[in-house]
């Protein structure tokens, strides 16, 4: 299956849109439904098994729910820990951000195109991404490795996983309640994601990190990458 990259909508919808802010309240359940917030509390502590980890960025982070509810998963063993949720849109609600303090997390929202910010930042030892890097083509999406790679020392990602069986569940997730943005969004989100070892191959710098990139759940695609120290 040939990757296709088209435009979504939610992404051209103003935050306050009511459309908006309903297909972001169904993307938090798609999350839990293919359980990427689990997923990844697991990369993240099979990476790091011995200590906690510096800041925790997260590349197009929305709303903040996802990593919230990563943090809710691995912060008895992580405390004090600064996740740091960076979007082009500032539409993390002052209660998502509250909710990592009893935690013992701190969290901070950057408001920022991801490719300046990555060449103007320190963005720390960990950064993620969910359901982010199949937005970009494929020069874009070389170019934001490249940046990740100079600045970070893990790089995890969950993203679709474009094969048939994603697809098909991508138009029937109007089934469970989910509004015509996130109808439209997740069949063009499927045919972008991607499979095999397609983002390895993107990456720019083979010989000085350890990645690792594979199927994950019933729907998704995991891609982790480690610098060799």
């Amino acid at each position: 299956m040939k990757r296709i990259v088209q435009p979504e909508i939610l992404d051209d919808l103003s935050p306050a849109d009511s459309r908006a802010i309903r297909s972001r309240r169904d993307l938090r359940r798609l999350n839990g439904w293919m359980r990427h917030p689990a997923i990844m509390a697991r990369a993240l502590r099979q990476a790091l098994p011995h200590r906690p980890p510096g800041p925790i960025t997260e590349l197009g982070a929305g709303d903040g729910d996802f990593l919230l509810r990563v943090a809710q998963r691995i912060s008895p063993g992580w405390p004090k820990v600064t996740a740091r949720l960076l979007d082009l849109q500032n539409v993390a609600a002052p209660a998502t951000l509250a909710a990592f303090g009893p935690l013992g997390w701190r969290a901070e929202t950057v408001v920022a195109d991801v490719f300046d910010w990555l060449e103007t930042s320190d963005c720390g030892e960990v950064v993620i991404a969910n359901l982010f890097l199949h937005h970009f083509a494929a020069g874009e999406l070389a170019e934001l490795l490249r940046l990740v790679s100079l600045r970070a020392g893990l790089f995890i990602a969950i993203e679709p996983r474009r094969a048939p069986w994603p697809l098909l569940c991508s138009r029937l997730v109007g089934a469970i309640g989910c509004n015509d943005v996130t109808r439209h969004d997740a069949v063009v989100s499927v045919r972008a994601g991607f499979a095999g070892q397609e983002l390895s191959a993107a990456w720019p710098d083979r010989q000085s990190w350890r990645l690792a990139e594979h199927r994950t759940g019933a729907f998704s695609h995991l891609f982790v990458a480690r610098k060799i120290k």
